[in-house]
């Protein structure tokens, strides 16, 4: 039976697996059915999609699940794969509205994957207003990243509107490209551990000529305060606040869609990018939101900002991310200055990246994050610690295809991401970009922040306030 390891990355991901702390990711697609739409559509489509073969890495799972904390982990073949389990349909009660199809993905959310099967699940919803429905596809972030997922969304659906052979993600072939070696025959723990020893001793000697970079990246982020690198946030500079508390195992969840030229001009108008543009949209929803709470912080909310290290022409699986931090600018209340202490921020946070290899970079992003630990100690505690926090949130933006696409004519309205929120970092904001639109999922600890809808509108109103702002 052949098996495939885990990565270092990957198995955080597992091993941060708790009854509070659920280590998946997932989407919500919905979608407009064309108008010849017959009456078992989409019974048709899960009965055409029973008959086809799953595909790699869809039909994976862990070799030994019930050992959580083992650094041998790896992905063998499921061979009693069932369909039923991981399709699933459910329907709101017609017509269904935007409030009802929230609720009941922040309930599916709120689910651990079973990890003694392969680690996802398809949720076809029917019952949306005018006959639409939507697909909720949740995956555990140690089979894939957000990166891995975008590639899959693109396979899986189509840019012809007439096209009525598309096939779900899990039967859509992957292109071949060149494979690691990987053992064939019966799992060998020995064989495994000396594969793992040779692998972290090629990392090692990699990762010399990385030191360096490292070093001097490490040093500019935390030490320099001149030639713009003071503007980076460091390790022990975000402020205590709601969100860095610990959180119970229920889930909310909340979209917002923009048109993208929206965020085109102001990028444009202030030499900004989309994503700093961004930023300063969700900071001043953030700064909106606690304020109306009476828990805004003096000091600005830092933001985790994950970054894709992949090498050009990767297909993805797996995760290979690095990270930057930054400041969201809730301590300004002028929108454009906020927008400006964003992008000067960031600029100088990537302009370090820029200097870097691909493992140098991992192991920066590593570095930095490490104090994280013990905000999620503190968090577990109930304790405050007496230390500044690495961060409060973090927040992803994820490329995602400028054309419309289609799966069996059904034309896809938005894609909105649904991420982790973890003990210590109550929020996690993901951006997504489709068919010149941006698209906002912002899902969080139900408990910590029931009224999560209103960071949503407080989000909206704040881009506003730029673009008025803009144009005196």
């Amino acid at each position: 039976m052949a098996t495939k390891r885990l990565g270092l990355q990957d198995l955080l991901f597992i091993y941060g697996e708790t009854s509070s702390s659920k280590m998946h990711v997932a989407g919500l697609l919905p979608f407009t059915p064309p108008p010849d739409t017959s009456v078992d559509y989409l019974r048709q489509m899960i009965a055409d999609a029973r008959t086809q073969e799953v595909v790699s890495p869809w039909n994976l799972k862990l070799a030994h699940p019930r050992l959580q904390y083992s650094p041998l982990h790896s992905w063998v073949p499921d061979d009693d794969f069932d369909f039923d389990y991981h399709v699933r349909r459910s329907a709101l009660p017609s017509p269904g509205d935007e409030r009802e199809l929230g609720i009941l993905v922040s309930r599916l959310h709120s689910n651990h994957l079973d990890l003694t099967r392969p680690p996802w699940e398809l949720h076809v919803i029917e019952g949306l207003e005018d006959g639409r429905f939507a697909l909720y596809m949740k995956i555990h972030h140690a089979l894939v990243d957000g990166y891995s997922a975008m590639r899959i969304l693109a396979r899986s659906l189509s840019r012809d509107p007439e096209a009525r052979d598309t096939r779900f993600f899990f039967t859509a072939p992957i292109p071949a490209r060149s494979p690691r070696p990987e053992q064939s025959g019966p799992s060998n723990p020995v064989a495994s551990a000396v594969r793992s020893l040779t692998d972290v001793g090629n990392a090692v000697t990699s990762g010399v000529s990385a030191a360096a970079g490292l070093a001097s990246a490490v040093v500019n982020t935390q030490v320099r305060r001149d030639s713009g690198y003071g503007l980076i946030a460091g390790s022990a500079s975000a402020p205590h606040s709601i969100l860095n508390a610990r959180i119970s195992r229920n889930r909310r969840f909340a979209t917002q869609q923009y048109e993208f030229d929206r965020f085109k001009r102001l990028s444009a108008q202030h030499g900004a990018t989309l994503n700093d543009v961004a930023l300063a949209a969700l900071g001043g929803g953030l700064r909106a939101f606690l304020s109306e709470r009476d828990n805004l912080p003096e000091r600005s909310l830092v933001a985790f900002l994950p970054v894709n290290v992949r090498p050009h022409g990767d297909e993805g699986g797996g995760n290979s991310v690095g990270a930057i931090l930054a400041p969201m600018g809730t301590d300004i209340a002028d929108p454009v200055e906020r927008l400006e202490t964003i992008t000067a921020a960031t600029g100088a946070a990537k302009a370090e990246l820029q200097k870097m290899s691909q493992a140098a970079i991992i192991a920066y992003s590593a570095s930095l994050l490490a104090p994280a630990g013990a905000q999620i100690a503190a968090a577990l505690t109930g304790m405050r610690p007496p230390w500044p926090y690495t961060f409060n949130l973090c927040v992803s933006n994820v490329p995602g295809p400028r054309e419309p696409l289609y799966f069996n004519g059904s034309r896809l309205e938005a894609t909105y991401p649904v991420s982790i929120p973890i003990h210590g970092m109550a929020l996690n904001v993901t951006l997504q970009s489709y068919a010149e639109t941006i698209n906002v999922g912002f899902v969080g600890c139900r408990d910590r922040l029931p009224h999560l809808q209103r960071l949503a509108v407080h989000t909206g109103e704040a881009l506003e306030e730029l673009e008025t702002a803009s144009q005196q």
